[in-house]
C-alpha cells in the first residue's frame, strides 16, 4: 500500500467485483459504515445495516447487486461481500512483521531446526530436537519443548506454550496465553486419593488452523489429541485429551469439550457450548450457546438446551412451574387411569 492508499480499481480486481465509480480513488483503511471516512472502504452484508447506507460517509462500498438501489457512491458489486471484506482486510493489516532471525536473548537448542527466514523473538525458548518450518514466527516468551514440529508460515504469538512432541501444520496460528498439549485430566482413583495418569500422547494440528487466546488444548492419554484442517477456535476454549475436532469446524469462545469426543467437520459450536465426553457429533451441526450436548448426534442440523432469558420475575416463576411439570405429569396420568 502506497502513502496515497490502494486504489478502488486495484481492489476490485483483486476480488473479482464490479466498480461503480472513481477507480482512482484511493482507500487507507476499513470501517463499518457508520463511521467510515472518505478514505476508508466499508462493506454491507447484513441487511440489518442497509438503512446505514444512505449516509455513509465511506470512500466506497462493498455490496451486493440488490442492496445497491439509489446509492450514488463509489460501489464494489460482488456476491459476497462478507468474503470480499475478508479478502481485503488483509491488504490494510499493520500488524508487525517481525524480520527474519534469532533475537539475541533467545535460547535455541543446538539440535533445534529453523527453517529459511524463521524469526525468534526476544526471550523465546526453543528445545531439543524442535523443527520450525520456513516463515514461521515465534513472538516473545514463547516456550516450544523438545520435538515438537511447526510447519511452515505459523505465526506463535507472545507467551504461548507447546508442550513436547506436538506437531503444527503450516500456516497456523496460536494466540497469546495458548497452552498446547499440556496433560489431560488423567487419573485413577485408590480408595479415596488420586494416582496420576502418565498421557503419552500428544496433539496434532493441520494445516490452516487458528487458535485464540488463553485456549488450553491437551495432548492425548495414549492416542493423540486432533484438530483438524481449517479448524478455528476461539479465544478460552477447553479442550481435554483425545478430542478429535473435524475440518473447518468453529468453536467460540468458552467452549468446554470434555476427553474423548469427536466432533465431525463443519460444525460451529457457538459461545459457551458445554460437551460431555466420549460422544460423537455427525458433520454439518450447529449448536446455539450456552447448549449442554450430553449425548451423541448423528443427523445434522441445530441444536439448543436450556431455557431462555426474560425479566427476572417472569423466569422465576417458569422456573417453578418446571419444579412442578413431574407432580402435573403423574396427576394427569392417574385422571386419564381413573377415566379409563
Amino acid at each position: 500500500m502506497t502513502a496515497a492508499g490502494i486504489s478502488l480499481g486495484e481492489l476490485a480486481a483483486a476480488v473479482g467485483a464490479e466498480l461503480r465509480g472513481e477507480p482512482d480513488h484511493c482507500v487507507q483503511g476499513m470501517n463499518t459504515l457508520a463511521a467510515a471516512a472518505p478514505h476508508e472502504l466499508a462493506f454491507l452484508a447484513n441487511p440489518k445495516y442497509r438503512s446505514q447506507l444512505a449516509a455513509t460517509q465511506a470512500g466506497a462500498v462493498l455490496l451486493r447487486h440488490d442492496d445497491l438501489g439509489d446509492f450514488t457512491g463509489n460501489a464494489l458489486l460482488l456476491a459476497n461481500p462478507y468474503l470480499a471484506f475478508a479478502t481485503l482486510s488483509h491488504r490494510f493489516d499493520r500488524t508487525p512483521q517481525p524480520a527474519a532471525g534469532v533475537h539475541n536473548s533467545a535460547v535455541v537448542a543446538e539440535s533445534a531446526v529453523l527453517g529459511e527466514g524463521v524469526s525468534i523473538g526476544a526471550q523465546v525458548v526453543i528445545g531439543d530436537g524442535v523443527v520450525i518450518g520456513a516463515g514461521s514466527l515465534i513472538e516473545a516468551g514463547s516456550v516450544i519443548h523438545d520435538r515438537v514440529v511447526l510447519g511452515e508460515n505459523c505465526r506463535i504469538r507472545s507467551r504461548v506454550v507447546i508442550y513436547h512432541d506436538c506437531r503444527l501444520g503450516n500456516r497456523v496460528q496460536v494466540h497469546s496465553g495458548a497452552v498446547i498439549g499440556g496433560d489431560g485430566f488423567g487419573f485413577a482413583n485408590e480408595r479415596g486419593q488420586w494416582r496420576k495418569i502418565a498421557q503419552l500422547g500428544a496433539v496434532v494440528i493441520g494445516d490452516d488452523v487458528d487458535i485464540g487466546a488463553n485456549t488450553t488444548i491437551d495432548r492425548g492419554a495414549l492416542e493423540d489429541t486432533e484438530i483438524h484442517t481449517g479448524a478455528i477456535i476461539d479465544n478460552q476454549v477447553q479442550i481435554a485429551h483425545n478430542v478429535i475436532i473435524g475440518a473447518h469446524t468453529a468453536i467460540a469462545a468458552c467452549c468446554g469439550i470434555s476427553g474423548s469426543t469427536q466432533i465431525g467437520a463443519h460444525c460451529i459450536l457457538a459461545g459457551g457450548v458445554g460437551v460431555v465426553g466420549h460422544i460423537q457429533i455427525c458433520d454439518g451441526v450447529q449448536i446455539t450457546g450456552m447448549t449442554m450436548v450430553t449425548k451423541s448426534i448423528t443427523e445434522p442440523g441445530s441444536y439448543s438446551s436450556g431455557t431462555a432469558f426474560d425479566r427476572t420475575d417472569a423466569w422465576k416463576k417458569m422456573a417453578v412451574r418446571l419444579r412442578r411439570l413431574d407432580d402435573l405429569a403423574t396427576r394427569v396420568q392417574r385422571l386419564e387411569k381413573n377415566r379409563d
